[in-house]
Parts: structure tokens; sequence; C-alpha cells
């Protein structure tokens, strides 16, 4: 059989740990193909990469931006200026890049775990403002729980591992939720804001960190119809915040005393779990080829536009 024709250049952008193709996005990418997507992986700061001679940058495995935020961020401001759109928009990525955006979703209703910001040297001072007495700080701009705590205030064990802490970086300070421990972390996916599939995430005995590289699972169940209809509202008020465009998205939250708190919104880099879903991948190649097609019409009719505004 011969191969599809490719109407689109796209570049999957990654990390240098991460140089092909995710086994998660393995589907995904196929059926891109199938649709007549070219697909070039690239790693988002390899000077070498030739952004211009693709369509769009679709943004997947950039793991360790938060490592490199300025760099990261001077990236998207590249893209900008090259005039090749990205896959969430930069816009949405640079908002969602630092979780002071949670303060923003807390100001449009949304419930969120109880959140404190400390500007950088300022830690201990918003600490001894905080209530709880057990409490995980993280930087606000990371990820994979980098330079994360947990511990009880006033224990020495935690006073050390304050200390510890990069003074130079931002910080959020919240409560510790044991729920995440007893009942599991929620990982809703959604693609074009529509709800696709979950997955309920546990931490290792004795941890808090679901992620999988600390040894934490993720299971596909079905979640209940209030936690979809607090996700459905959390993805809203990014809509009301002015960020439209969200071609995918991952609502992680947890169960406390019956409400469906928000710990965060993944709309840059998300593992999306399309391994287990195959209808799942298949959905959202459709979107990003829409996403394309829409982009390339936009680009026609400012064409068109300046054409007919030239004398």
């Amino acid at each position: 059989m011969s191969a599809p024709v490719s109407d689109f250049r796209i570049a999957i952008a990654t990390s240098e740990a991460f140089r092909s193709v995710h086994v998660d996005d393995v589907y995904f990418v196929a059926v891109l193909e199938l649709l007549g997507v070219q697909p070039t992986v690239c790693v988002w700061n390899d000077p070498d990469v030739d952004w211009a001679s693709f369509d769009a940058v679709l943004i997947r495995t950039v793991w360790d931006y938060f490592r490199h935020y300025s760099a990261f961020l001077a990236w998207l401001d590249r893209l900008d200026q090259l005039g090749v759109p990205t896959i969430n928009d930069t816009n949405l990525v640079r908002w969602n890049s630092e979780k002071r955006y949670l303060l923003d979703l807390e100001q449009q209703g949304v419930p969120i775990i109880p959140t404190h910001f400390a500007r950088a040297g300022s830690l201990l001072e918003v600490l001894r403002s905080v209530p709880s007495r057990e409490v995980v700080i993280k930087p606000s701009v990371s990820g994979g729980a980098w330079h994360t705590a947990r511990g009880t205030l006033g224990t020495p064990a935690f006073k050390e591992a304050i200390t510890s802490l990069p003074s130079h970086l931002d910080y959020l300070v919240q409560p510790f939720v044991p729920e995440i421990a007893t009942n599991g972390e929620w990982s809703l996916l959604y693609f074009a804001g529509t709800y696709s599939h979950a997955v309920l995430k546990h931490p290792a005995a004795g941890d808090y960190r679901v992620q999988e590289e600390h040894g934490g699972t993720a299971i596909p169940t079905k979640p209940d119809a209030f936690i979809v209809q607090a996700a459905d509202n959390a993805l809203a008020a990014v809509t009301a915040l002015g960020y439209r465009e969200q071609v995918y998205a991952r609502v992680d939250g947890v169960v406390v005393d019956g409400q469906f708190r928000i710990m965060e919104l993944e709309l840059i880099e998300p593992l999306l779990h399309l391994g287990i879903r195959p209808d799942a991948a298949e959905r959202f190649a459709k979107h990003v080829v829409e996403r394309l097609k829409q982009l390339k019409d936009e680009g026609r009719d400012v064409t068109a536009a300046k054409a007919a505004s030239t004398p």
C-alpha cells in the first residue's frame, strides 16, 4: 500500500531525554500519518531545528521545560515571531506554565486545593501564615515533584527540607491532602473541550507522589458524573479567562469531603494515557488535523486581507 500524501508538516516538540515518539503517543502519531500529517520529532531547545519549515508545532514531551524556564519562554516568543503556531497555542501555554494559574481559577469560582503563593525569598514568611500544619511545597514552575517537599511545620526534619530548597524560586504552599493516598488522584483527559477518558492514580505505599517515576500507578476508571462536571467547569473557567484553544487538556484533582478539587490543569505536555485507549488516540489525531486546517484557513484569510489592503 502506498504511503498517504502529506497535507501538513508538524513538529512534535520533545525534550533531550525523549528523542523519539513516546510510547504513549505511538499509535496517535501513526493515525496522524494516515490522516495526511507528516510528523517530525524535534527537541524544543535544539538550535539546529528549522521551526519555520513546519505548519505547526505540537507540544508534547517537553518534560524539562521547567528546568530551563527562561529559555522555554524565549522559544515560545521565537515561534510567535516566526509565525509558527503551536498546539496548544502559546498564550495558553505561557499561562499554564506557572502554577499561579490556580489562583486565577479560584477567582472564577473553581474549587482548588487551598494555595498560598510565596515569591522568591518569602517562603518562611508565608509558611508562618499557613493554618495547616502538614503541607506540601512546590515551585510555581515545576513538574514531576521537582524540588517538592512535604512535612509538618515546626519539625526539625521539615525545617531542614525547607532550608535545602533553592531560594531563587517562587513556591506554592498547599495543605497535604491525605485523600490522595487513600482514595487516589483523578486525571480526566479532554480533546477539543470534550471529555474523553480518565485514570485514577495512586502513590506507592508510604509515598504521596503519584508520578510513575516515583512508583505511582494509573488505572483506567470511570469517574462519577459530579467529577466530570467539575472538570468541565474548570475548563470552562479557562475559556472565560480568554484561553479558548484547548485541543488537549488533562484535569487533575481529588475528591475531598464529596467535592472535586482541582490540583492542576495540564495544558502543555501531559501524559494523555493514549496507550490504553486507541479510540482516544484517534479522536485526538482528528482534532489536531482539524486545528491544522483551521490554521491554514486563517493564514489564507490573513493573506487575502493583506492583498485587499495593498494599493
